[in-house]
């Protein structure tokens, strides 16, 4: 796969940035301009795409969130806005609510009940843990609480900045922040505080992209995804136009050519807020037609595959590496398969690879939900990268294998172009091997059935915020 040309791509995903706010989320004029690039590239090759609309409740934070107490304002390190968080600022007495600070995963908030001495028009301060954020903020709202505050439990790794989600819009029309166990433990001793958060939280509409080749068998559709849209931080490159700009390259690249299986390509809108687009795909393939359903025989995800400081990770697809202690959920059967493909690939080009987690955090979650077999590729987001990692794949250890991770110093300077060529090789291989075969994913299907008996179908949390935030993923 030249690199050329999925940088020309990314030069074009940087341009529609730089002209619409620095960034290309959903619901604004950057996702709509990204949006139309694609499906015009995919004309130009000769697709038929679909654009398919879908509502989605729309999110932004276009102010700093500040707490400050006894005239001094805590440090922005210490402070975070929860998704769907209300607006506005509030000076009021803070009233810590089923919680005296101990290291714990506090039911502080979880009740009603919780609230009885409440009093309404104070600010609630709550402690993470037990319940998710949306039902605390909820409760508090419901008591009277003019803002929230909601700190870490203290536990080992859990000391930092809550940067979480309420699930959805208007469970908590306030002011609804996150601290650090520090800031939030300061504040135990009561007095005036002063809440501000500034934020857009409305229904907009956004839309997938879809396109498939005109050949192959549609009872064997092999799907290969990525996500269009970046966070309103920034442009978006790494996450996600490399992933974009990869699968429209492979696209472009098989225009005209006979396989044996379809092959659909799907780019979806709204995944930073909770995977909106492949999710509303799912759902209503599920309802309105779901023989095209059945008939996906296996989703690629393409989600980051240029982080600067780079790992060559696959999904692990036979639960070699992870498992649900790591947070890890199960794999359909033919995902070993996936992640086989992958290694292979990588072994005979010479090029080392690992495994990544299926976490739930993109856009195969609503796949491998449905039980249908899933694989893909991933270069690192916000993670540390390791001593071992470093040496397998070269790199600087200790830090992020994305520095510029959902900022907006993720731009075209933020793009390792060897291993965007390497993983775009990569993903163009497998693709093509299971345009033309895919019956070692069905065999491996059978063998696990004969084994073990029917395989459940996997589950995946749907409780989750922003992808691809480790901390901003969590409910609770």
């Amino acid at each position: 796969m030249p690199s050329e040309k999925v940088l020309e791509h990314l030069e074009v995903f940087q341009a529609i940035a730089n002209a619409n706010d620095g960034n290309r989320a959903s619901g604004t004029s950057g996702y709509r301009g990204s949006v139309d690039y694609v499906v015009g590239r995919l004309r130009a090759a000769g697709y038929a795409p679909r654009v398919q609309d879908f509502t989605f409740p729309f999110f932004q934070v276009v102010g700093p969130a500040t707490v400050s107490a006894g005239g001094r304002q805590l440090p922005a390190e210490d402070v975070a806005v929860m998704t769907y968080s209300g607006s506005g600022t509030v000076t009021a007495p803070v009233q810590a609510v089923g919680t005296t600070g101990e290291p714990a995963a506090s039911t502080s908030g979880c009740e009603a009940e919780d609230f009885a001495d409440f009093v309404a028009g104070n600010i609630a301060l709550l402690q993470r843990g037990t319940c998710a954020f949306g039902t605390k903020a909820a409760n508090a709202a419901a008591a009277g609480a003019s803002a929230v505050l909601i700190f870490n439990t203290g536990l080992p790794g859990e000391e930092g900045v809550v940067a979480g989600t309420l699930g959805e819009p208007g469970l908590a029309d306030i002011p609804v922040l996150g601290l650090s166990y520090a800031a939030g433990t300061a504040l135990l001793g009561g007095g005036e505080v002063t809440v501000s958060a500034q934020t857009v939280s409305e229904s907009r509409e956004t839309s997938n992209v879809l396109a498939e080749t005109s050949s192959g068998d549609p009872e064997r559709t092999v799907m290969v995804g990525a996500h269009l849209d970046s966070v309103p931080e920034g442009p978006g490159i790494n996450d996600n136009a490399s992933g974009s700009a990869g699968i429209l390259a492979i696209a472009e690249a098989l225009a005209g050519t006979e396989t044996a299986n379809t092959v659909r390509f799907a780019w979806w809108g709204a995944e930073e807020l909770g995977l909106l687009g492949s999710r509303h795909y799912v759902t209503d393939l599920k309802s309105n037609d779901s023989a095209t359903l059945e008939n996906v025989a296996l989703y690629l995800n393409f989600d980051m595959i240029g982080s600067p400081n780079h790992g060559r990770f696959v999904y692990d697809g036979d639960a070699s590496a992870f498992g649900p202690e790591d947070g890890s959920v199960p794999a359909p059967a033919g995902s070993a398969a996936i992640e086989a493909a992958f290694h292979e690939h990588f072994g005979s080009v010479g090029l080392a690879s690992g495994e990544t987690e299926f976490s739930g955090r993109s856009d195969y979650g609503p796949f491998i939900t449905e039980g249908i077999a899933s694989g893909g590729l991933f270069t690192g987001a916000e993670g540390i990268k390791t001593v071992e990692q470093a040496a397998l794949f070269g790199g600087r250890a200790g830090i992020g294998y994305d520095f510029c991770y959902h900022a907006s110093c993720d731009d075209l300077s933020n793009i390792d172009v060897r291993t965007l060529d390497e993983m775009t090789d990569a993903a163009s291989a497998v693709v093509l091997r299971f345009a033309n075969f895919t019956q070692d994913l069905e065999e491996e299907g059978r063998r696990l059935r004969t084994a073990v008996g029917p395989i459940p179908a996997a589950t995946v949390d749907q409780g989750h915020g922003p992808s691809n935030a480790a901390e901003e993923r969590q409910s609770q």
